[in-house]
């Protein structure tokens, strides 16, 4: 079909001049893999777009997804595969990656792809015999116990988000080998490549950030998410059940009730950008003060006055917010004017969170504002000593701890 054709090398010139494609093996793979053949519920002008399509809910939520094809350039050259190399794929979708990664690895290489549905493994053995990609093992299983069979892999990837490293995936790595998976990090998501050391430490070689559908089975771990009311969440990156000498009570109590309180403002001297908030800023202070919390509002919550100053973020608006000793809560936010960023007391927070907030940003700024793809992480199992280097910061998770760095911070 010239039409796919032609929309096929128009989606990787774009690619490339973005700088996603970086690698002439994966471009040349995205050159020939049909990604429409996997998308056949799709108009090749939809399949070929920068975006990702949704292609199975659950009860109204999205549960399996086509990722964007940037993303997937991107990952392809995270994981950096090479000829002959055994791959296991966990979150098998459409089967399109699966079939990307076939091609990379040649016929002396093996794809494995494992799906807990197995409706999503039907249909992608179907899009991979349409495209011509049937050299790849598809297994109806739930992917946070790996594959053991086919163990040891020289990759494992997940195309699902995990709020773990878990040790079946670790153990199931050839020496030297590399796992990439969207790694929930003190609430932001990031695609992390970990290489997996002679000492049994995983070091990031490549961090990125990025967005996926989560994890299901008994990996799904636990959702941080509190609402608070008709579309407003609470992203807290620790379990906050209360703030000490907070009268108000938990804190999605003591959020709801400041939030239409605002009350006195300061400059921040900085403009934000929406990756600011998610990834740059956001990571920097959920890094640095582990209170931090992101503050959503969706659909009609979005436009209320309550959110006024926060940023969008992909279809929401967003602030990151510094609960205080007395109930209230400082929030950074936008000018509308387009003007510098602001701190912002929402009720009675007492002293304190305006001033940590502005003192972190000002940090923030001073490293150069880093991103996502400024940490370097090293992970090992919750039962293994982790020595703490200079900047470090301990990340724990439900079997593993994180040692984490972004630029300078201390």
């Amino acid at each position: 079909m010239d039409s796919a054709r032609g929309a096929r090398a128009r989606m990787v010139d774009a690619l490339r001049r973005d700088g996603r494609l970086r690698s002439e093996a994966v471009a040349r793979a995205m050159g020939e893999v049909p990604r429409h053949l996997f998308l056949p519920e799709s108009t090749v002008e939809t399949a070929y777009a920068d975006a990702a399509v949704v292609t199975k809910h659950a009860g109204g939520v999205a549960v399996s997804s086509a990722s964007q094809p940037s993303m997937v350039a991107i990952m392809l050259e995270q994981l950096d595969l090479r000829p002959g190399q055994r791959v296991l794929e966990i979150g098998a979708g459409t089967g399109y990656n699966a079939a990307l990664m076939a091609h990379l690895v040649g016929p002396e290489g093996s794809v494995t792809s494992v799906d807990i549905d197995d409706d999503l493994v039907v249909s992608a053995a179907a899009h991979l015999e349409a495209a011509g990609s049937g050299d790849v093992t598809l297994v109806v299983a739930d992917g946070a116990a790996g594959h053991p069979p086919g163990a040891p892999y020289d990759r494992i990837v997940l195309t699902v988000g995990s709020a773990d490293v878990r040790p079946e995936w670790v153990g199931q790595l050839a020496p030297g080998g590399r796992l990439l998976l969207p790694l929930r990090v003190r609430g932001s998501q990031v695609s992390v490549a970990f290489d997996l050391g002679g000492d049994g430490v995983l070091r990031s070689s490549s961090v990125r950030a990025c967005a996926f559908i989560r994890l299901r089975g008994i990996g799904a771990g636990p959702d941080a998410a509190v609402t608070l009311g008709a579309g407003w969440t609470a992203d807290p990156v620790v379990d906050h059940t209360a703030v000490e000498g907070n009268g108000a009570g938990d804190l999605s109590t003591s959020l709801r009730a400041a939030l239409g309180l605002p009350g006195a403002e300061r400059e921040l001297g900085i403009r934000l950008s929406p990756a600011d908030v998610w990834d740059g800023l956001g990571l920097w202070l959920s890094l640095a003060e582990p209170s931090t919390v992101r503050l959503v509002a969706r659909d009609d919550a979005a436009g209320s006055a309550a959110a006024d100053g926060f940023v969008d973020v992909g279809g929401a608006r967003v602030a990151l917010v510094l609960p205080g000793p007395t109930g209230g809560f400082a929030a950074i936010v936008q000018d509308p004017d387009g003007g510098p960023a602001r701190v912002r007391d929402h009720g009675a927070p007492g002293p304190g969170p305006a001033e940590v907030l502005a003192a972190l940003v000002e940090g923030w700024v001073a490293a150069g504002r880093p991103q996502a793809a400024d940490l370097r992480i090293r992970a090992r199992p919750r039962d293994a000593s982790v020595s703490v280097g200079p900047g470090e910061v301990t990340v724990e998770l439900g079997s593993t701890t994180l040692a984490v760095t972004m630029t300078t911070l201390g």
